[in-house]
């Protein structure tokens, strides 16, 4: 990303929505605007194999791992507003396992690029399933989008809950069921 231009155009764009970019408030902002989107998107520039950096790890351990409530923050490419909630990740091991942190790091992957939630979410699993070959992977994602709450049917209130699963969570009832009750369960403390 070239954030001189991006500073720039967000100049550009606080005049032709009748700001005056001059003023005392606005002065940095188109440079404070670049810096954040480039952050925001900085997904784009991260490589899967980087970021899991070997920790994958041969392992006999053959039921569901689960990290819940993973926050993530993202941008609905429809409106480039925010869009934000949890997402939570299961998988059955089939001889590997990966670091508990490098979980987080995935979604945060793909949650900081320009998405829709529902692919978002399938990214995840789909990245899971490619690196770890696991017995099943879950993903559910639960999210409050800005352009739903702030422009539109502005309903402050809706969420959207998205799922995507593999193997044994597709194919066995159980396996699926114990995740969702795993992850409505409520936290110690």
């Amino acid at each position: 990303m070239r954030l001189s231009k991006v500073e720039r155009l967000f100049g550009t764009l606080l005049k032709e929505i009748g700001e005056n970019p001059e003023r005392e408030g606005l002065l940095k902002t188109p440079h404070r605007v670049a810096k954040a989107y480039e952050f925001l998107t900085s997904g784009y520039n991260k490589n899967i194999d980087e970021v899991l950096n070997n920790a994958i790890f041969e392992e006999k351990y053959n039921e569901m791992v689960l990290v819940k409530n993973i926050d993530f923050y993202s941008l609905c490419e429809h409106h480039l507003l925010p869009f934000f909630g949890k997402v939570h990740v299961a998988y059955i091991p089939n001889g590997k396992i990966v670091g508990l942190s490098k979980i987080p790091r995935i979604v945060d992957v793909f949650a900081r690029r320009l998405q829709v939630q529902e692919r978002m979410t399938q990214e995840i699993a789909d990245t899971i399933q490619k690196y770890l070959q696991p017995r099943g992977v879950a993903v559910v994602s639960e999210a409050f989008h800005m352009c739903m709450m702030m422009r539109g049917v502005e309903k402050q209130n809706s969420s959207a809950i998205t799922s995507a699963v593999h193997g044994a969570f597709q194919s066995d009832a159980r396996t699926r069921n114990e995740f969702f009750h795993l992850i409505n369960m409520k936290q110690p403390g």
